[in-house]
């Protein structure tokens, strides 16, 4: 009879082994000089990594790229263990803790019937946890990380106002916020100061975030999927345009406007 297939507990244990094989003397070089600032760029790389497979819905590819961004909550813990600052048991107690905390619905006698109770419940916990820890007097904002993409940043802020008050009643005034941004815009641009024009763009993209959360759109990901869909039909009038013997530099505007055009009516067909 074979043995029985490892638990996830024990795979998990089993990668705590070999990052703390690689970081120990005589183990792999590259692990043992890297510091919790080299190693920051990875865990955001991965992060976008994992996001692609789930556009893409590969999903023995996203079983992979768990696998990597599982590798760097690890690792870091792996560096604060050697410098004796915590254990990779404490994050997973201070999580395990802070689930059956915020879920009282779920762990103990309070009731939600909606995912809005539970959110309402959620923050009025976390609330109580700030107080609690003696961070009541810092400010509303200070909680959003100013290290996240921008518009992941933009969202975070504007959440965070709206659930203290502060905020539009309905999609329609926000739309005419981006209006009056955009009169604003064409303004400045009538005055040559760059300065100026460049926090016009800000204030434009700002209300534009604004908009998707009222619209329940996560501005990242509806951006990043325009990202792909840009990346797509400009390779389709790219291998059009080569196989016509030209380059885009060597095609005119209206060539590449109307494969654009082929590229955006083979989606809709496709």
């Amino acid at each position: 009879m074979s043995a029985e297939s490892p638990t996830a507990g024990e795979k998990l244990d089993r990668l705590i082994e070999i990052m703390a094989r690689l970081r120990a003397p005589g183990g792999c070089p590259w692990d043992r000089e890297q510091s919790f600032e080299s190693i920051k760029p990875y865990l955001l790389e991965e992060t976008y990594e994992v996001m692609d497979a789930i556009d893409a819905r590969d999903w023995k590819g996203l079983a992979e790229e768990l696998g990597d961004l599982l590798l760097q909550p690890v690792f870091f813990a792996q560096m604060a263990s050697e410098a004796g600052l915590f254990q990779i048991g404490d994050s997973l107690d201070a999580i395990n803790e802070k689930l059956v905390r915020r879920h009282p619905h779920v762990f103990g006698d309070a009731t939600a019937e909606t995912a809005g109770d539970v959110k309402r419940n959620w923050d009025r916990i976390k609330t109580e946890e700030k107080k609690s820890a003696g961070e009541s007097e810092r400010g509303l904002l200070q909680a959003v990380s100013r290290a996240a993409p921008a518009l992941v940043e933009a969202q975070a802020l504007s959440s965070k106002a709206s659930s203290n008050g502060f905020d539009w009643s309905n999609p329609d005034q926000v739309l005419e916020k981006l209006h009056e941004e955009l009169r604003e815009l064409a303004e400045e641009r009538r005055t040559g100061d760059r300065e100026a024009l460049a926090g016009e763009v800000g204030d434009l993209l700002f209300v534009l975030v604004n908009l998707a959360r009222h619209l329940h759109v996560d501005a990242e990901q509806a951006l990043r999927r325009t990202n792909a869909k840009f990346r797509s039909r400009f390779g389709y009038v790219e291998r059009a345009l080569a196989a016509r013997g030209k380059t885009p530099k060597e095609a005119t505007l209206e060539e590449m406007e109307s494969l654009w055009q082929e590229a955006k009516d083979g989606e809709k067909t496709g």
